[in-house]
């Protein structure tokens, strides 16, 4: 038999001095909440138990309820049917609630009233809730059996003061980094510091803190080394990529820093070059060494575009080889056969958005070359527009 009751609790936040209380929530969960028994060998009956709760109660499939159940097992629903209860009642839904448990089923056995709600009601209390609130705990669910007062808090207040916006703070938030115990005063606010003392403006420090958190959390000495040699390398600390290609250096060792090197060398690429490709976009440093040959490969062998040319648009190393640059090059490649756009155009085009290259070579040209959208589909393949012999395109692929 379940109970109902109401919680009302006032919890002090001693790092913001103020106080918030934890509104009347209803909260609904069964009178026995003996803690659950972990035991290093369990029961037959025992582990099939769990696995069968984690599929019927949590929706997780039967391979992620038997990799659950080798980190927690208990004999009865009480404390997980409460832990539930609780989150759906603060927006989870039964899709969050299959994430959450696979991703941490410990939080299971937490106790719903004086471990999970506290943490719950403060990000209620500062304007999170339904989804957003939702995607944190899906994000890193172990946040919700941190302390509050020593880690909950202090990792929001200094979110606010980053980033200022409750949008932001949820998708720094839902990197999970802020809550897997960094120290903030030894570690991120040091290094934050850091970029001040340079001039870096706080809107592209909000962007680091928001979408790399990882690169701002690293040792402060690594991070200091890595800021230098990026303004080494001549990147103005006014501008966002300057703190990309801190993330790049910060979070690269050295060693793979040189292999990425090798790996654009061997397409006769010489180190200014390469250097110059990592000004423009440094992220072009991330791809694996998988992608950088097959692109290089399609462009170099199949397109006929030299890699110098390439290399002055490294962005196209982020783009998808199978969903943007092979079927855009190939209607492209049809319209230079054609003579409708001139021999000469480069991988440029690969750096616009979709609408502008769709009205560029799509639209532009559906009427000239009605199979052009069947190119673009990969429905046709070149060969069979009948635009290049066969012998020249095989050629180009050796």
């Amino acid at each position: 038999m379940t109970t109902s009751f109401l919680c009302k609790r006032v919890v002090s936040l001693k790092n913001v001095g103020q106080m918030f209380e934890i509104s009347r929530a209803q909260v609904h969960f069964l009178r026995n909440t003996e803690p659950f028994r972990f035991r290093s060998f369990s029961s037959p009956k025992q582990h099939s138990f769990t696995v069968s709760y984690f599929m019927n109660s949590c929706g997780l499939s039967p391979e992620s309820a038997l990799s659950a159940s080798r980190k927690v097992q208990f004999e009865t629903p009480e404390r997980a049917d409460s832990v539930l209860a609780l989150l759906r009642n603060y927006g989870c839904t039964n899709t969050h609630i299959s994430k959450i448990v696979s991703r941490y089923p410990r939080l299971l056995t937490a106790n719903p009233e004086k471990t999970l709600l506290p943490k719950l009601e403060f990000f209620r209390s500062v304007g999170f809730s339904g989804p957003d609130l939702a995607s944190i705990v899906v994000a890193s669910p172990q946040i919700l059996r941190r302390s509050l007062e020593n880690h909950v808090i202090p990792s929001y207040n200094f979110l606010k003061s980053v980033v200022m916006v409750n949008e932001n703070i949820v998708r720094a938030l839902n990197k999970s980094y802020w809550l897997n115990g960094q120290s903030l005063q030894n570690i991120i606010v040091p290094n934050i510091e850091i970029l001040k003392d340079i001039g870096v403006p706080m809107s592209n420090i909000s962007f680091l803190v928001t979408c790399h958190p990882s690169a701002v959390s690293q040792n402060n000495e690594k991070f200091a080394r890595s800021v230098k040699m990026v303004i080494e390398m001549g990147f103005d600390p006014l501008r966002v990529k300057f703190l990309k290609a801190v993330q790049v250096i910060v979070e690269m060792a050295e060693s793979m820093w040189e292999h990425k090197m090798e790996v654009y060398r061997r397409w006769g690429l010489t180190n200014d070059q390469i250097m110059l490709m990592f000004r423009l976009d440094p992220l072009c440093m991330k791809s694996s060494e998988k992608k950088i040959m097959s692109v290089m490969d399609f462009l170099v062998n199949k397109m006929g575009w030299e890699p110098a040319a390439i290399a002055r648009y490294p962005t196209v190393f982020l783009r998808s080889l199978e969903k943007k640059i092979i079927p855009w090059c190939s209607v492209v490649k049809v319209l230079q056969m054609k003579g409708l756009v001139k021999k000469d155009l480069c991988v440029s085009f690969l750096g616009s958005g979709e609408k502008n290259f769709l009205n560029r070579f799509m639209v532009k040209y559906e009427q000239d070359v009605p199979e052009l959208l069947n190119v673009y589909q990969g429905k046709i393949g070149i060969l069979e527009l009948g635009l290049i012999p066969e012998r020249i395109w095989e050629k180009k692929q050796l």
